[in-house]
């Protein structure tokens, strides 16, 4: 799994005009799952993203977890993140996972973070057209990759 970790003051999606997530202060997460992923993978990537310090405390230091400052969390599926971009322009997504794989991995991935912040977590919908709009606060992004622990 990949996920692209923005802190946003304010981020929303919607989907044919309709709003279907929306939150404050917070992260908006793109998450990108890849055919070899487990719930394993989802476990330590929701631990991560529930505990990470990015938010300023007194002192303007990134020293805060979402819990510590009431942070929100949208969420959304994003396959694009395993695009492969080495031989020409056009990208492949071979890597991604198939709607039968990805969907319950996803759904499981919002209960966990749900389960974790005890919090309901703002949503796109899979696998639709979405607009996203986020207010990047720092900016502070950050991406993770689960096959890639060591260094994330």
């Amino acid at each position: 799994m990949r996920a692209v970790l923005q802190r946003v003051s304010a981020a929303s999606c919607r989907v044919d005009g309709e709003l279907t997530g929306e939150i404050g202060m917070g992260f908006l997460v793109l998450l990108g799952i890849e055919e070899e992923d487990t719930d394993d993978d989802l476990q330590w990537l929701a631990q991560k993203i529930a505990g990470m310090r990015v938010f300023s405390d007194e002192n303007g230091l990134m020293n805060k977890a979402l819990a510590d400052v009431d942070g929100n969390i949208l969420l959304i599926s994003q396959f694009t993140l395993f695009a492969q971009t080495k031989k020409g322009n056009r990208p492949s997504f071979i890597r991604a996972a198939k709607p039968d794989k990805a969907i319950p991995l996803y759904e499981q991935m919002i209960k966990v973070l749900r389960e974790i912040t005890g919090k309901k977590i703002a949503t796109g919908i899979f696998g639709a057209d979405m607009k996203v709009s986020l207010v990047n606060d720092g900016p502070v992004t950050i991406i993770m990759d689960t096959k890639d622990r060591e260094n994330h």
